[in-house]
């Protein structure tokens, strides 16, 4: 039976890309070798046996941490429940969680009536059911030293880009090569730390190639 080692359950509002604003469960798994310099999730890059808790322990945390838990389908919908989440939207995000096999939990929640979400870096196989959303946050030229997948980025949905400098730019447009001839999915522009030359080059970038703006929302409105 499959199981995800998860660093944090909760539920809020989706504040990025084509979501924003939507009711949400997040499912944070952990784990990710990536290496993002910006990272606001570095607590969920190791999984350390050290800190496996229980559920119980984890879910009452009020800050981050790198402990985690380990659940089973099952376990993780009955949480849901218990919790009295109302959301009918599933964030699975991380962490990189394409470190994992998502097929049996996307179809499961799918089957339950949940429409679901994937947040990945694009530099591992994708394995989800086919109506699973995903959203690729192409990371390039990061620490970790992984590639960014062809198949990724064949898969994304939407394409949701960290962005500080003209370089990042650059990179984007290295990645987004990957595509061929496919129609090219909606492209979002973030800025990192919502820095006020980031966000003028996004702005002007999005202006100039038909792109869309995507703020952390729920940074300005203050929720998780």
């Amino acid at each position: 039976m499959s199981s995800y080692k998860i660093n944090e359950v909760f539920e809020s509002l989706q504040g990025e890309g084509s979501y924003t604003g939507l009711p949400s469960i997040f499912v944070r798994l952990q784990g990710c070798p990536v290496g993002c310099p910006w990272c606001d999730t570095q607590h969920t890059w190791t999984v350390d046996p050290e800190f496996k808790r229980s559920s119980t322990v984890v879910m009452a945390e009020n800050s981050e941490s790198n402990t985690w838990f380990e659940q089973t389908i099952e376990q993780l919908l009955s949480l849901f429940s218990v919790q009295g989440y109302m959301a009918k939207h599933v964030v699975i995000t991380g962490g990189e969680p394409c470190l994992y096999d998502l097929t049996a939990i996307t179809s499961r929640l799918l089957d339950e009536g949940y429409s679901v979400q994937i947040e990945t870096s694009g530099t591992y196989e994708i394995l989800a059911h086919a109506d699973t959303w995903v959203t690729v946050s192409p990371k390039v030229n990061m620490p970790g030293g992984r590639k960014v997948l062809k198949s990724a980025m064949l898969r994304a949905n939407e394409i949701k880009h960290p962005i500080a400098m003209e370089k990042h730019i650059d990179e984007l447009d290295q990645v987004l090569s990957l595509l061929d001839d496919k129609p090219m999915p909606n492209v979002y522009l973030q800025p990192i730390s919502q820095q006020k030359r980031a966000t003028e080059l996004a702005i002007k970038t999005c202006i100039a190639r038909n792109w869309r703006l995507s703020l952390q929302t729920h940074k300005f409105i203050g929720i998780e």
